[in-house]
């Protein structure tokens, strides 16, 4: 292409500073260095970990920055040493890479990659490198990523090539929250058919937890959350029962207990409070119940009463829903393709970067079913 090989100066929203709306700006993207590509972004999501970087936790390290995380796009450059990709192709970035090479690729046990924090301050979640600037300034690139943007540049090991059939309007959620509700429940807790779960938090992680646990065979799914509009949504997705802990004069691993003769099989927290993960902890059955944290969250410690655990449950993390990351990205497209895996349950609005602001508002006051927007440049 003819930017191959120059600065290209593009729109992306930049978050100058902490608890401050985005700023639209142009910025100048570098192209790309070894192992790198750079690429069109044609289509975003906004994801409840935008907002905790931004409102939440804050990292005096971690502005000025771009956000943006869960997205798709099409190669426009890439930089020495990079054989995997060419323009043209249709990718997904990834927060978490996979170098394929290091001792965590390499293991079945896990899905973590040995380089991924090493690209990403894991305290101000930013990458170690930029190749953004703004006015003069260098701006972060927030999870490794910076899809709020319409073009970045990413490493090799954090983007995986998908199916060029593949839309990239409706794709782009399985680079962040549908791989990671979905997978939660699959991979990590993996939900045995027959078996009773509940799912606490219907955004968009709870809503392909609850999926997930459709597709592994569960045979009651229970969806809990303090917003009834989110019911009718969590249902079409797999639940069997909604149930409001606000409706309840009595704790909700109570409530839960009532319902499935002593607790759930399984259990998957989406929220990120520490008290929903011991909630969703105790609704699990005492003599061999699983309860999967998948809400992200640094800001307070977990507490739980040993007993709770020597009786016989098992607590668990997951990220990324235990898929390693690149090949399970390629996987669930497919899947999507197959009419395996629903992602047009999950797009409520569709907006333009212009509008990001709005959409950070909608996600903040939880005006829908869901925790998604989608953003198409």
């Amino acid at each position: 292409m003819a930017t191959a090989g120059k600065v290209i100066k593009c729109k992306a929203a930049v978050a100058w500073e902490p608890n401050k709306p985005l700023v639209i700006e142009e910025v100048e993207v570098a192209p790309p260095q070894a192992n790198e590509i750079r690429f069109k972004v044609v289509a975003t999501a906004v994801c409840h970990s935008d907002l905790y970087h931004l409102f939440e936790s804050m990292p005096k390290d971690g502005f000025p920055a771009v956000l943006g995380h869960e997205a798709a796009g099409i190669v426009e450059s890439v930089g020495p040493g990079v054989t995997e990709f060419q323009p043209g192709d249709k990718v997904i970035p990834i927060f978490l890479s996979q170098c394929k090479e290091c001792r965590f690729c390499k293991s079945p046990k896990t899905n973590q990659c040995d380089l991924a924090w090493k690209r990403i301050n894991p305290e101000a979640l930013v990458g170690a490198e930029s190749r953004f600037t703004c006015k003069g300034k260098k701006v972060l690139q927030f999870a490794g990523t910076s899809t709020f943007s319409e073009y970045t540049v990413i490493n090799q090991i954090a983007v995986a090539k998908i199916d060029p059939a593949a839309p990239l309007e409706k794709v782009c959620l399985i680079g962040c929250g549908i791989c990671t509700g979905y997978g939660a429940a699959v991979n990590t807790a993996k939900v045995e058919p027959g078996s009773t779960c509940a799912v606490f938090g219907l955004g968009a992680v709870g809503l392909a937890a609850v999926m997930g646990c459709k597709a592994a065979g569960a045979k009651r799914i229970i969806a809990v959350d303090l917003n009834p509009d989110k019911a009718e949504k969590a249902k079409v997705l797999g639940a069997t029962d909604f149930v409001n802990p606000k409706d309840h004069n009595k704790p909700i691993h109570e409530v839960l207990a009532g319902m499935t003769n002593g607790g759930v099989d399984y259990s998957v927290e989406c929220v990120g409070n520490v008290e929903v993960m011991r909630s969703a902890f105790e609704s699990c059955m005492p003599a061999w119940g699983v309860s999967v944290i998948v809400g992200w969250t640094e800001l307070n410690d977990v507490a739980i009463r040993p007993t709770h655990l020597i009786s016989g449950r098992t607590w668990k993390g997951s990220l990324f829903g235990g898929f390693k990351s690149k090949d399970g990205v390629t996987k669930m497209v497919k899947a999507y393709l197959d009419k395996k895996l629903q992602l047009d349950e999950f797009i409520t609005h569709n907006m333009t970067l212009d509008q990001v602001n709005d959409a950070i508002e909608l996600m903040k006051h939880s005006k829908w079913y869901h925790f998604l927007v989608l953003f198409i440049y």
